[in-house]
């Protein structure tokens, strides 16, 4: 692995030392997940030794330039078989890696030793925009990687709700080269139930508009729209999956619960986010999680989360961060969890994309560890 001459971090040093873990607390709901919950306990360790890190990501002189986040994160090799007796479907999100498709693939097969692999965007395109031809050569490397596809990480939805103010959220950014405006869904629905059928899996992530300073004018016909769009998924078998996501109106678990709760189509699940929900000051574990129907629950990202001085969120890799990762996958598991857990770094302060996620996805082995949990 060839890592950057330098490493940066958009935290200082001087605000790591000030950021904490939220304290653990424990579900009041749910009976026998309740008993497996009261072992949680305890706040997701501070990391290895100078010795541990540098073995783990194989830089011996530059051990010491690493921030106390990541070293909280604990940098362990990444390098661990995915084992069948995961519970989850172990992912991670191929162009948080790399825009080289195939380059990707390697990492997640060989170095991470996953079975599966989310897609959003390669070859600077996103997935929805891909030629037939550049199709048929994505699924001869998932083939040759021996990777199946979790779901197309699609930008459904991610746009502005017609008719509404425009949203001081609305953008451009972070839609993985793709921009698809209201009257282009529909459109872009079809598409991805296409890409569905040729990347062999059951599930489409969506969005629910920009965030609006007041979407309740709006919500009856929002989720309407949803669940309109879950009926023509349902006709091909397929799951489709709203992300609570920081800039779209169903950012935490009480907003994701009040739309599972309005839209009650079985094929609508929630990928529910953690690290979206905490970057509104929302707390994922064990409160917003909490609230949510787990049988609806359908995919799960990971990344994780510092507030900074200012009041605002900064990325972290998972495990350097406020939310409680293992007590939310001890959570998952034993409330019988079984689909996408993906890791979706969005955290750059290894330098690059691939050397920041195989520190993040070091991060989130160990939580797994620390939870019991054998992936």
């Amino acid at each position: 692995m060839v890592l950057p001459r330098k490493f940066y971090c958009p935290i200082s040093l001087a605000e790591t030392k000030r950021i904490g873990v939220l304290p653990d607390g424990l579900s009041t709901a749910g009976k026998q997940a309740q008993k497996e919950r009261v072992r949680i306990g305890g706040k997701d360790g501070m990391g290895h030794t100078r010795r541990e890190v540098l073995a783990g990501i194989g830089l011996a002189g530059l051990g010491a330039m690493l921030p106390p986040m990541v070293r909280k994160a604990g940098a362990l090799p990444a390098q661990d078989t995915n084992r069948d007796s995961c519970p989850f479907r172990f992912a991670v999100i191929n162009d948080e890696i790399t825009q080289d498709f195939e380059r990707a693939c390697a990492i997640a097969a060989n170095d991470f030793g996953l079975h599966w692999i989310e897609l959003r965007s390669m070859w600077n395109k996103n997935v929805t925009e891909l030629s037939p031809a550049q199709v048929e050569d994505a699924r001869k490397i998932l083939a040759k990687y021996k990777l199946r596809v979790t779901d197309i990480a699609s930008p459904l939805f991610k746009t502005d709700w017609p008719g509404a103010p425009r949203s001081p959220l609305s953008e451009r950014r972070d839609q993985f080269n793709a921009d698809y405006d209201a009257a282009a869904q529909d459109k872009l629905l079809e598409r991805c139930l296409e890409l569905a059928k040729a990347f062999e899996t059951d599930r489409v992530r969506c969005f629910d508009y920009w965030r609006l300073d007041d979407q309740k004018p709006f919500r009856a016909a929002i989720n309407a729209r949803l669940a309109k769009a879950a009926d023509r998924c349902a006709q091909e078998h397929v799951i489709l999956l709203l992300e609570n996501e920081m800039s779209c109106n169903t950012a935490t678990g009480e907003e994701a619960a009040a739309v599972l709760h309005a839209i009650p189509n079985r094929n609508f699940m929630l990928n529910w986010d953690p690290g979206n929900a905490a970057a509104l000051k929302s707390k994922p574990f064990p409160n917003g999680f909490d609230l949510l129907p787990k049988e609806r629950i359908g995919h799960c990202h990971a990344k994780d989360v510092v507030y900074k001085p200012d009041g605002k969120y900064e990325w972290a890799p998972v495990g350097g961060g406020v939310v409680d990762w293992v007590g939310q996958l001890k959570a998952l598991k034993a409330d019988g969890f079984r689909y996408g857990l993906s890791l979706e770094t969005h955290w750059r302060g290894a330098g690059t994309p691939e050397a920041s996620t195989r520190i993040s996805m070091a991060g989130l082995k160990k939580a797994l560890g620390k939870a019991g949990i054998d992936c």
